[in-house]
């Protein structure tokens, strides 16, 4: 058998992508519900889930997320091998509907086969916190910034996609079975491994009419999406909106954000909502500088794909403990600056210090500073005991520009 396609039959190189991109479509598909119905049953259980429950979720998405990525360079190199190739001719190319039928099918399934991983991928490369591809490439995409609004889109248009692509494969199968059952001809034979006695395919036009169709449906797939809402972002009612303090300084700008380590891999989200009353003067002698009051809307935290989770009862626990305060007086050191005082989570109290420097210029002052915490401490994830999925250490960091109030 030729490795090459003639107009009369296709080679053993577009045989073996054809086969080996069935295979991992029909992996990939699976996997893929698999992982969202482990996902679901995570994220909305009744009880805390744990550690192994959470491990296997991950497992599969991340095999689901690998075999997605190499359909998509499989579908890159059968593309670019069959621009190089003779196009086998339809058999039954006289039947001008159905002809037109099979090419379009054909142009949904190989923008699919590149669309549906692609928009997966850009998707995984945009969100904060993830099950990892399993390759050592690292799990970042040149120019995909981490954005919650480009993971959300990117995350519609995935699935999207993949209602296109299956569509495609029902159709496709269909209509192999319709040739090799009813019509009994070769098209069906001629894809099988070995070599097939095919007619000579009647002389034929391709134009990129099917191509415009395939277009057209794409099109109308993602209208139907936007008036149905799936781009639509769901607010949050269980989130509290914090009332302005009165304050000595007033912050101008800042950010409040945590790291947490999820298998292995470091994931940062920030606080939207919080505010700070704060008193200071800048002693001459190491010694007490005033005093700060932080008061922190904890529904109002955005940490990627695994925000839902770190709301849930066994995390924040958001629902009964909407906010976190922590309230500290302020010092002056030899080497810089410290808040020190108990800081709330939960139903729990720790006395912590946070180192800061400060950087003050007449009314204006800026001031950053970070603390290690464990999240055990504040009873935080105690369902998950050990580091294996979620680890112990979260880093707190907050940057902020207040100016003195006159």
């Amino acid at each position: 058998m030729a490795a090459t396609n003639s107009f009369i039959s296709y080679g053993s190189v577009a045989k073996t992508f054809h086969w080996l991109t069935a295979l991992l479509i029909l992996t990939a598909l699976p996997l893929g519900w698999i992982a969202d119905n482990l996902a679901y049953a995570v994220l909305h259980a009744n009880t805390a889930p744990t550690e192994a429950e959470i491990a296997r979720a991950a497992r599969v998405f991340s095999l689901h997320k690998t075999v997605g990525i190499t359909v998509f360079f499989v579908a890159l190199a059968r593309i670019l091998w069959a621009l190089t190739q003779t196009k086998p001719g339809l058999l039954n190319a006289d039947n001008k509907p159905e002809a037109f039928a099979a090419e379009t099918v054909h142009w949904l399934l190989y923008g699919s086969l590149v669309l549906v991983p692609l928009s997966g991928w850009v998707h995984h490369a945009a969100t904060e916190g993830f099950a990892p591809i399993l390759w050592p490439f690292g799990q970042n995409l040149p120019f995909v910034p981490k954005s919650e609004a480009v993971a959300e889109v990117t995350g519609v248009l995935h699935w999207l996609f993949m209602w296109v692509l299956v569509g495609s494969l029902v159709l496709h199968v269909a209509g192999a079975l319709k040739h090799h059952v009813v019509d009994k001809d070769s098209t069906l034979r001629r894809m099988l491994p070995g070599q097939a006695n095919s007619p000579e395919p009647p002389q034929q036009h391709h134009s990129l009419v099917p191509a415009v169709a395939a277009v057209t449906v794409w099109a109308m797939v993602l209208s139907g999406g936007w008036i149905t809402g799936e781009f639509a972002k769901e607010a949050d009612d269980a989130d509290i909106e914090l009332a302005e303090v009165q304050s000595d300084w007033q912050v101008q700008t800042g950010t409040l954000s945590i790291t947490i380590s999820q298998l292995g891999s470091p994931v940062t989200g920030s606080f939207a909502d919080w505010t700070a009353a704060i008193t200071f003067d800048d002693p001459a002698q190491a010694g007490p500088a005033g005093s700060v009051d932080v008061t922190i809307a904890i529904g109002s935290l955005s940490l990627g794909s695994v925000t839902d989770q770190a709301m849930g009862a066994d995390f924040f626990d958001s629902a009964q403990f909407p906010t976190a305060q922590f309230t500290a007086d302020l010092f002056k050191t030899e080497t810089g600056f410290e808040a020190r005082g108990p800081l709330t989570i939960r139903d729990s109290t720790m006395d912590i210090i946070l180192p800061f420097s400060l950087d003050l210029q007449g009314d204006t002052a800026s001031m950053a500073g970070s603390v290690e915490l464990n999240r055990l401490d504040f009873n935080v994830g105690t369902s998950q005991p050990t580091e294996e999925s979620l680890g112990f250490a979260v880093s707190a960091t907050v940057e902020l520009t207040a100016r003195r109030n006159q």
